[in-house]
C-alpha cells in the first residue's frame, strides 16, 4: 500500500517544462543576436553596443 511517496521511475515522464525552458531560453538569446545585429547595423561604436545589450539583458525576461 502507498504511502504518498512515489518512486519517481514510476511517474510518467514529462518533457513539457523542461522543453519549455530550452525554448525561453533559446528565444533569450536569438532576442539578444536580433538586437546586436540591429545596433551593428546602425553602426554604433562598440561601448555604446554594450550599453544598449546590457539594458537591454536587464529589461529581458528570465525564465
Amino acid at each position: 500500500m502507498s504511502d504518498g511517496n512515489y518512486n519517481r521511475n514510476l511517474l510518467p515522464y514529462r518533457q513539457y517544462e523542461s522543453g519549455l525552458k530550452a525554448g525561453k531560453a533559446q528565444m533569450h538569446t536569438r532576442a539578444l543576436k536580433a538586437l546586436e545585429t540591429m545596433l551593428q547595423e546602425k553602426q554604433f561604436d562598440e561601448a555604446e553596443t554594450a550599453a544598449w545589450l546590457t539594458r537591454f539583458r536587464e529589461l529581458l525576461p528570465r525564465g
